[in-house]
């Protein structure tokens, strides 16, 4: 061997040494979500005659590069109603929120939706009072889909629903519902923990829909021993229905002192990736009074779970196969200035290095000891 080639030789083997040495980039562990930022909106701004709060929802609307948020008043402080806003998001945080617009969501006769008080039992169900959960823009029509909770009144019964709206709120139509989530005395729904996540998939074709607890046929909410189940309805977008999966809900996250208020349910839900109708972000929110919220995010997977919608309950259902499920943050972690009451989330634009943000909305209940807030977080790629 020439003196000329040893070294190059033994500079090769240097390579290939570091090569084992340092973990490939597809080796290596994902980057983290991370916080761009937040916003608060004053409390009870006042927009347009309307007091401002009680965002449970937020979508993006491509049509005009704004977001679309539902109000959970019930038409008590002003008539059930949407908002749209617009807010500047970029690799480096979020920008203030500015507010653009709002209608009433109105009732097939053109009026808007009366408060509880003023209730008549006896009107058509899609004329009485609701209670506005969470929002999405058709993407074929733009046009607004929302659910609302209905209610479980002494004597009467108000139905959840899905419904379209046009672009100024007024009525087009109800979606049909799977007959399992339909209020009865001793079967359906819980009150209040009904359709708290909407989203479309399959680039419009498909609506997928999630009740934020179990129903009462299939077993109590969580608690802190123990998770449950509650359903992920799938139907197409002209309501066929398709499927329903079994939702494995976590355990309440602290045990509350004798006697304190604790719930936890699934308020939002949102398509991954629109080429696979399969894959979505469950949103988790509890709250434990003296501790506080906890807000978790998790990425599930329908493929290979058990079609449901037959299934009369799933507390003591055998060879049920839930979806499938994986945390991708836990806001607790992100340095938040508070973990709020967040109930709603939407894509928003593409960010640089392979990031996209991901947009937050918290439901202050109107109230003074709470705050209205817009985050923005940075998804990487690879975790998705």
């Amino acid at each position: 061997m020439s003196s000329s080639t040893r070294p190059r030789l033994l500079a090769a083997a240097g390579i290939v040494t570091l090569s084992l040495l340092v973990p490939s980039t597809a080796d290596a562990a994902p980057r983290p979500v991370r916080l761009l930022g937040e916003q608060i909106v004053p409390h009870n701004l006042q927009f347009q005659g309307t007091t401002v709060g009680g965002l449970s929802s937020i979508d993006f609307d491509p049509r005009t590069g704004g977001y679309a948020l539902i109000c959970d008043d019930r038409s008590a402080i002003n008539p059930a109603r949407f908002y749209t806003a617009e807010f500047p998001i970029d690799a480096h945080g979020i920008g203030p929120v500015t507010f653009t617009g709002t209608s009433p969501l109105l009732r097939p006769d053109g009026t808007p939706y009366p408060p509880l008080a003023k209730n008549d039992p006896a009107a058509p169900q899609n004329a009485q009072t609701v209670d506005p959960e969470e929002l999405r823009v058709d993407p074929w029509t733009g046009h607004y889909t929302w659910s609302q909770e209905g209610d479980r009144l002494a004597g009467h019964l108000i139905q959840p629903s899905i419904r379209e709206a046009t672009r100024d709120g007024h009525y087009v139509r109800d979606l049909p519902l799977p007959a399992n989530e339909r209020m009865t005395p001793d079967a359906g729904p819980r009150r209040n923990y009904v359709l708290e996540g909407l989203t479309y998939t399959g680039f419009g074709t498909l609506l997928a829909s999630e009740v934020e607890a179990p129903l009462l046929q299939d077993g109590p909410p969580p608690t802190p021993t123990s998770g449950a189940l509650s359903r992920i309805t799938l139907q197409t977008r002209g309501g066929h229905l398709l499927a329903q999966y079994a939702y494995p809900q976590e355990k309440l996250f602290t045990t509350p002192a004798p006697g304190a208020f604790a719930d936890t349910g699934v308020s939002s839900m949102l398509a991954l990736n629109q080429a696979d109708p399969t894959k979505f972000l469950m949103m988790e929110r509890s709250f434990v009074a003296g501790v506080g919220n906890k807000v978790r995010i998790f990425e599930i997977d329908t493929s290979g779970a058990t079609n449901v919608l037959n299934t009369p309950s799933l507390l003591n259902a055998k060879h049920v196969k839930p979806v499938k499920k994986k945390l991708l943050v836990d806001l607790s972690s992100l340095g938040l200035s508070t973990v709020d009451n967040i109930e709603g989330m939407t894509w928003g634009p593409r960010l640089p290095r392979g990031e996209r943000s991901l947009v937050l909305v918290s439901d202050n209940n109107f109230s003074a000891a709470q705050v209205t807030q817009v985050v923005a977080l940075a998804v990487p790629s690879e975790r998705l």
